[in-house]
């Protein structure tokens, strides 16, 4: 199987899993659809006998309300490949572009899959900005990140580079990895590599047992 049915396959699989967007999209609709139906069947059943009014209105073009986003899409879907020429992808439950000349796109419902070398790995976190000049993911919350083999790196306030497949963080960062919690001032992740650097104020909770 190729490169990128691999990502699609896994990029569905995080589309349609249990919490998901979709999945509470689903939800919503196995109760609303009946309710709105049998509403609008009482609609045109009662319609004939009511009495019906005309409405007029003036509309100026000079006070009409402007749309403040450029662009805004629900379940959007990006893709691109890093420096090695492998595949990735990102899909958010909405996303929202404020202008042209603007490259962020601001996204919630955040998911993601990127080509490593031990296979695909998923990325999720609730929100994120991500500029498409950079093809960096910039996450305020926790993101996830979890590679085909079973390591993980959870980190709050951190940026994922796309193209080099790393993770950076400044400002204060913290989070998880297989061996235990972390903290520190600033944070670098290579994900190919599973190194990851902390400086400044520097602390490592290891779990007792999972080193031998």
């Amino acid at each position: 199987m190729s490169e990128r049915a691999d990502l699609d396959r896994t990029m569905r699989q995080m589309w349609a899993r249990s919490g998901s967007s979709h999945d509470r999209l689903v939800r919503i609709m196995r109760f609303g659809l009946p309710l709105v139906i049998g509403v609008v069947a009482a609609i045109l059943v009662f319609s004939p006998f009511t009495q019906r009014a005309e409405i007029s209105f003036l509309l100026a073009k000079d006070k009409v309300d402007m749309a403040s986003e450029r662009m805004k899409v629900t379940r959007a879907e990006y893709r691109g490949q890093d420096a090695k020429g492998q595949p990735f992808a990102l899909l958010a439950g909405s996303a929202v572009q404020k202008s042209s000349a603007e490259p962020i796109v601001r996204m919630t419902d955040l998911s993601g899959a990127i080509k490593l070398e031990d296979g695909p790995a998923t990325i999720v976190a609730r929100d994120g900005a991500y500029d498409m000049d950079t093809e960096k993911v910039a996450v305020p919350g926790t993101v996830q990140v979890r590679s085909a083999s079973g390591y993980r790196i959870d980190a709050s306030n951190v940026a994922v580079d796309l193209k080099t497949r790393s993770l950076t963080g400044q400002g204060g960062v913290n989070g998880a990895l297989n061996i235990g919690q972390f903290s520190a001032n600033e944070l670098s992740a290579d994900l190919d590599r599973r190194v990851v650097r902390l400086q400044g104020n520097a602390r490592l909770r290891i779990n007792q047992g999972v080193l031998k």
